[in-house]
């Protein structure tokens, strides 16, 4: 299965700057109120959304076909407007939450890790219930999907099902009641919302991520970029950032030796992570400055 990767990722390019969403704030889970619509337009920025799902440069919002290169060929992001015939307006709420806790359709078929549920199925069931809130609010649509570009085996959606039972395990991200709230709060946004181990880690050859080596970069990112190692190793990854130099990379793309970032990360900071508020911000840095350090250099394959 595909090198996905969020890139997958590569994200969002919505509305205002909203509010701090608090860690332990709870939203009932059908609300469509305004409150769970700002809250969701936050969560989209956090995770990752409207870039994925709009062709550039003049693509309608959020109705999908933007290709995404992997090694077994081409997949096109979905349609994700409410439109009851082409998007997800006909969707329930179990509907969308099952689509991202277990990467199935309402229809029952399996969606392809190049959507990672493989991430978000960690979220919380609110969480995700928001950001369905914010989805709905904005136009329907009207935009068939695009069929992927992939040969046999690795475009048969039934494949998943074993690939599901080899590599996937879903459910909910549980706090660890020995870290502190703001390590959590990291942890839940790097693991489960932002997913970036999904381009940050390298992939066996059947296209799971390698957690042995998580966080520690690629050179088969999303359209065939180089991803750096963001652990903290001395000399292949960011070990001697501090967190304040993470902090300063995503919100403002600046590296500490004032080189700025390039790519899908670009994309990613432009239409997301600069939007999230500080205290998301430093638990980020928290959390990322506290993964095992791994030796893993990153280097060009061109010659």
């Amino acid at each position: 299965m595909p090198h996905i990767v969020t890139a997958a990722c590569r994200r969002l390019a919505t509305a205002a700057v909203l509010a701090f969403m608090g860690w332990a704030g709870a939203v009932p889970a059908s609300a469509q109120s305004n409150d769970a619509v700002a809250r969701g337009a936050y969560l989209v920025r956090a995770g990752g959304c409207i870039a994925c799902h709009t062709v550039p440069n003049g693509g309608a919002p959020l109705a999908g076909g933007r290709a995404l290169a992997t090694p077994f060929g081409t997949y096109y992001s979905p349609n994700i407007t409410p439109d009851k015939e082409t998007g997800i307006g006909a969707w329930s709420d179990a509907d969308f939450v099952r689509a991202l806790r277990d990467g199935v359709s309402p229809d029952g078929g399996h969606y392809f890790p190049v959507f990672p549920f493989t991430s978000y199925t960690r979220m919380r069931e609110d969480d995700m219930l928001a950001i369905k809130a914010w989805l709905f609010s904005q136009p329907a649509v009207r935009q068939p999907a695009r069929e992927h570009d992939v040969g046999a085996p690795f475009g048969w959606r039934w494949t998943m099902w074993f690939w599901k039972l080899l590599f996937f395990e879903p459910g909910e991200l549980q706090p660890q009641p020995d870290r502190s709230d703001v390590w959590n709060r990291g942890a839940y946004l790097v693991e489960a919302l932002a997913h970036c181990g999904e381009c940050h880690t390298p992939r066996n050859l059947f296209g799971a991520t390698d957690r042995s080596l998580y966080l520690a970069g690629t050179t088969e990112g999303p359209d065939d970029e180089l991803v750096p190692n963001i652990t903290p190793h001395s000399e292949t990854g960011i070990g001697d950032w501090s967190r304040g130099d993470i902090v300063i990379l995503l919100r403002d793309g600046l590296k500490p030796d004032f080189d700025d970032v390039q790519g899908s990360m670009a994309e990613a900071i432009e239409d997301g992570l600069r939007h999230l508020d500080d205290a998301d911000l430093q638990a980020i840095a928290e959390f990322v400055a506290g993964v095992p350090a791994i030796d893993n250099r990153i280097e060009s394959k061109r010659r």
